[in-house]
């Protein structure tokens, strides 16, 4: 993706020659929680047991692999400190909690399959925290997804149906699994850059929770 730039015109000076403009420059950011990288090396060994298979899938490079909660796509920089500043405010009143990454599965079906994907053990604070980040970003902006969450790691897309049965049968040994459990004390808005090789993550900030876990 090539990044677009766009400028706003500030003031035009008609007796003289001066000329302000400020330049703003569109990121693509989201919003997401730290996979560990004790649970990204059991995600490894899923990946590398599937890639022996003959199928048209793009697999997530390990490092990449995280919680989304929210993708907020197009963003000017100029923006980055509101949306920072309303993160902060959603996560001053959390307190840390863990969630459990778990199972195994794809989207939207069995038979029509479009990504592979790891669970996460249902959690109401992880949907409340969903919800009111959407109300934010909602309030600065962006749509508001309508859609039931459902929180997943994405391993691959799928790019086409070829030998895509066996992928889902070899899912089905794996669906009892549990990779690990993650301690969530902050959140991360991250940015992504398309590179030749693929996307390419980095962190612009991390939002950590305000309210200590009492003992």
């Amino acid at each position: 993706m090539i990044l677009q730039l766009q400028y706003i015109q500030i003031s035009v000076y008609r007796c003289g020659s001066l000329l302000t403009k400020f330049y703003t420059m569109d990121l693509r950011c989201f919003i997401a929680i730290r996979i560990t990288d004790q649970i990204k090396r059991e995600i490894g060994e899923l990946i590398d047991i599937l890639i022996k298979y003959d199928v048209d899938i793009k697999w997530l490079i390990l490092e990449n692999i995280h919680l989304t909660l929210k993708f907020l796509g197009k963003t000017p920089d100029v923006l980055i400190p509101k949306i920072k500043e309303s993160l902060l405010n959603i996560v001053s009143s959390y307190e840390p909690f863990y969630i459990k990454i778990c199972k195994t599965g794809v989207f939207p079906n069995r038979k029509h399959p479009r990504v592979i994907w790891v669970g996460v053990e249902d959690s109401e604070i992880l949907i409340k925290l969903k919800r009111d980040i959407e109300n934010s970003m909602e309030f600065l902006g962006y749509q508001k997804e309508d859609k039931e969450f459902k929180p997943h790691l994405t391993l691959g897309r799928v790019r086409s149906q070829k030998g895509i049965v066996h992928i889902v049968n070899e899912l089905d040994h794996f669906k009892g699994k549990e990779f690990g459990i993650i301690h969530i004390d902050r959140i991360k808005l991250m940015k992504s850059e398309i590179k030749p090789k693929g996307a390419e993550y980095s962190c612009l900030h991390e939002i950590p929770f305000s309210r200590k876990k009492l003992a």
